[in-house]
């Protein structure tokens, strides 16, 4: 029986260690549905597969392609925008051969074709390459954005949030420091006699000192998450005016002869753009 156990360990092992190339497809599929738990696929499941896995585990020919892709990953990439999980400007342009997603932010840009292929640089091409791959499989279930998915308008977002929290976290600390500010006049008003406290007189001190402490350090907390809430603010609406949300112009730098033409003259004209700025920062930090 130890014998068996073993031999059964080593194949086990063997398994694992073996190339993948080398395995027939069958063989790999199974690797792959034991690795992986497709009741439970996403983003984090797809990046970890190589496309060796990728290729076993899906039959290419039941992918969706074409317009209906480009539709699903659109709606797709809309409604991660307006849950705020992604940053970005989605577009849909050109038509036919040349029809296009493109999603483009401050940190980079990403273009889908009609095959599932992505180009594209950034943070935002990491965030679009898994949502390409889940819409092209006939079980996933799209998200369904609202008609006015996308970015807000930078005049739109307001100056803090969280304004609820801030408020009773005021009223707690306005509540202890007062507490603390009565307990210090009724131990001031016994070192004359007026109030006799007996021998509590260094414990209601004692806790007068702390709750005026703890009072005032809850209201610098509340001071500083404000000025914490507007800065976040101001930031993320300097990256809404950079790439042009919520306006009909796209920003200068972006090339919109090409935005309307779409296909190989797009993806030229975005991969000229993204040189360009990374060599101006390069000249920048000289």
């Amino acid at each position: 029986m130890a014998d068996s156990r073993q031999s059964s360990s080593e194949d086990g092992n063997a398994d694992a260690d073996t190339d993948p190339t080398e395995l027939s497809t069958a063989e790999l599929r199974a690797r792959v549905d034991e690795k992986y738990d497709f009741e439970d696929f996403g983003p984090d499941q797809m990046r970890e597969m190589s496309a060796v896995e990728w290729e076993a585990a899906f039959d290419a020919e039941t992918w969706i392609t074409g317009e209906e892709l480009l539709d699903r990953v659109e709606a797709e990439l809309l409604s991660n925008v307006e849950q705020r999980a992604v940053f970005a400007v989605v577009e849909r342009v050109g038509e036919g051969d040349d029809d296009r997603v493109v999603a483009y932010s401050d940190e980079g840009y990403a273009i889908v074709r009609p095959d599932g292929s992505i180009t594209g640089t950034g943070t935002i091409l990491r965030d679009v390459e898994p949502m390409v791959a889940l819409c092209a499989m006939e079980s996933y279930d799209v998200s369904e954005p609202s008609e006015n998915a996308g970015l807000p308008h930078p005049d739109a977002v307001p100056e803090r949030s969280g304004d609820f929290g801030n408020r009773i976290l005021q009223l707690v600390a306005g509540a202890t420091l007062l507490s603390g500010v009565v307990l210090l006049g009724v131990w001031i008003a016994s070192v004359p006699g007026f109030v006799d406290i007996g021998a509590a007189g260094a414990i209601i001190a004692a806790l007068g000192f702390s709750f005026l402490l703890m009072g005032l350090f809850l209201f610098l907390t509340v001071a500083n998450a404000r000025l914490s809430d507007r800065m976040r603010s101001a930031q993320y609406r300097d990256r809404l005016r950079a790439v042009g949300a919520g306006v009909d112009e796209r920003p200068g730098f972006l090339p919109d002869e090409a935005f309307e033409a779409g296909g190989r003259e797009l993806e030229e004209a975005m991969d000229r753009v993204h040189r360009e700025a990374l060599e101006a920062a390069e000249t920048d930090e000289r």
